[in-house]
């Protein structure tokens, strides 16, 4: 009897362990699964065709409107701002029934019990979902490469492979935010409504902050930070910006990182792409949470928080 209760217990705390660790082979396989499902779909092919028709139309209306000087710095600063609501949408319609779906068909339960944790399926269908986001951007990114090229008078292939990679990793950060709340809701239902959330809250309300910050500072309800500036007329006047804190609230919508990162690589730094501040409203310099670089910082942590939460709490949660 003690042997039986024994080997039960070890059983027991070999599947706990089992089941709290991640395991490399494991995650390949789910996201391999899930890769070649989503790519036997209509839906791998149809992003991939809508990438390049995107690109493709926007160069050739570019070209057709006879825009001066369109070289490919200008182009990406176009077609970011077209990216920074498309990718969202997405990337969060892409993750909406990722774990959500199959907790509610039931065929969650079918997958854990082959040699898979929960950790394992959870990162194996963010591995998955963003490979299916990351070709189908590769695919209609670089065929709609020749449009560009055609439409501007100077192309920059390092230019454009490094705002095709930085428009990856913001596809990534809204893939960790979907795959993660897709783990913690019961149904579709509220998967759906937790994925239209996000995107309000990012797109439309975090958008707003900077301009409800500015009107409450302009009121006096918040104090804002004088400093000496030059007006139109060239002559020197006294200015006000919001404080250091406010701007940070701005600075961590991930959309806002995605713009101000792509400005890192292959010379974008000289083009009007992020977030912009004026050189006299910061005599000390620029503080480092507004530079860009730590936009880069800013995208990393939309990714691992998120997941990290999710794969503390789908361990956790009754499928």
């Amino acid at each position: 009897m003690s042997s039986e209760t024994g080997t039960g217990t070890e059983t027991t705390a070999a599947s706990g362990s089992a089941s709290s660790s991640i395991n490399l082979e494991s995650v390949r396989a789910v996201a391999k699964k899930d890769f070649q499902d989503s790519v036997r779909s209509w839906l791998f092919w149809g992003l991939s065709v809508f990438f390049f028709t995107l690109m493709a139309a926007l160069a050739g209306f570019l070209a057709w409107a006879e825009f001066e000087q369109l070289t490919t710095l200008s182009f990406i600063s176009l077609i970011s701002e077209v990216c920074r609501l498309v990718i969202p949408l997405i990337a969060l319609i892409l993750g909406w029934k990722s774990i959500a779906g199959e907790r509610e068909t039931g065929s969650i339960k079918v997958l854990l019990s082959l040699p898979h944790s929960r950790k394992d399926v959870l990162v194996g269908k963010l591995l998955g979902r963003t490979a299916v986001l990351s070709l189908s951007l590769g695919i209609g990114f670089l065929i709609g490469m020749f449009a560009v090229a055609v439409a501007v008078t100077e192309f920059s292939f390092p230019a454009y492979i490094a705002f095709l990679a930085m428009t990856i990793v913001y596809g990534l950060a809204y893939m960790a935010i979907a795959v993660s709340l897709s783990s913690v809701t019961r149904s579709t239902t509220m998967a759906g409504a937790a994925m239209f959330g996000v995107f309000v809250l990012f797109y439309i309300v975090w958008n707003s902050i900077r301009r409800g910050l500015t009107i409450l500072m302009n009121r006096g309800h918040i104090e804002g930070v004088s400093y000496m500036g030059t007006s139109f007329t060239g002559q020197e006047v006294e200015m006000t910006r919001l404080p250091n804190w406010a701007l940070f609230i701005d600075m961590i919508d991930p959309g806002n990182a995605y713009q101000n990162t792509i400005t890192l690589f292959s010379g974008l730094s000289g083009e009007n792409i992020g977030t912009t501040f004026n050189e006299a409203a910061f005599p000390d310099g620029l503080p480092f949470y507004l530079q860009d670089w730590f936009s880069l910082v800013i995208l990393l942590f939309w990714i691992v928080v998120p997941m990290a939460v999710a794969l503390y709490q789908f361990d956790r949660v009754d499928i």
